[in-house]
């Protein structure tokens, strides 16, 4: 019995643990992409007469939508389901977490394609349609939170309607944009390699790469701490005493 109970306290993951390796994973995401847009910065420029302006624009890009936008609404996500605290703190930090996001998000876009050939010269890839409905997603995600679990006027059936779609329709934007950040850096990579300014072995390569790997290992685990449920806290707990009892 005692054998059984140290093999399900082993196999049990600690939520505390899940939220530091996420939280890891994101200071490592972000340090790899402020590396690559500070220290590679002739990589950013789009044409070999591009303005100092345009390399600022192209350079944020990057910085605003991994970090302020992906990273920063993966925060919200994690602290909406754990933070210690009232359910109205949680909302609110929640809250202003993902409009900072969706700031930063919007930002972002308009960075892009904030440029001499204009908008319809930048919509083309399917990065850009991804980002594109990603952030009016995000945008329509937050306003319905907003309206629907802020508000005090909202009848509490309506809210209880509504939260399974709020939930869903969070972890999937979350996920859409991991996976447009993903096109994005591989879109850039290849482009790089294919004009011969970038070496397909090389330390640009391996940090872009590498950026790619943590964001995919971040999003599962925000995904993972998002849908585990809050009592294995408490089980885990209970399952490491009593298993100190029969040793």
């Amino acid at each position: 019995m005692a054998s059984a109970t140290a093999v399900e306290s082993s196999l049990s993951l600690s939520p505390f643990s899940l939220l530091v390796l996420a939280r890891l994973s994101a200071s490592i995401v972000a340090l790899l992409v402020l590396t690559w847009a500070l220290h590679f910065k002739t990589s950013f420029h789009p044409t070999s007469s591009s303005s100092q302006e345009d390399l600022i624009y192209a350079v944020l890009h990057p910085l605003l939508m991994v970090i302020g936008f992906i990273l920063i609404s993966g925060e919200a996500i994690l602290v909406h389901r754990w933070l210690p605290g009232s359910r109205n703190l949680k909302k609110s930090v929640h809250l202003c977490l993902q409009g900072l996001a969706l700031a930063c998000g919007i930002f972002g876009i308009w960075t892009k394609f904030h440029s001499r050939d204009g908008i319809v010269a930048n919509f083309y890839s399917l990065h850009s349609w991804m980002g594109i409905i990603c952030v009016s997603l995000f945008g329509a995600q937050w306003l319905m939170g907003f309206l629907s679990f802020w508000h005090r006027g909202e009848v509490r059936m309506t809210r209880i309607r509504i939260l399974p779609w709020h939930v869903f329709l969070g972890l999937y934007t979350y996920g859409l944009a991991v996976a447009t950040a993903e096109t994005g850096l591989l879109e850039k990579l290849t482009f790089l390699q294919t004009n011969g300014a970038v070496q397909k072995r090389c330390t640009e390569s391996m940090i872009v790469n590498g950026m790619g790997l943590g964001l995919a290992l971040l999003s599962g685990m925000v995904i993972f701490a998002a849908v585990l449920p809050k009592h294995q806290m408490s089980h885990s707990k209970t399952v490491y005493s009593s298993n100190k009892l029969h040793s």
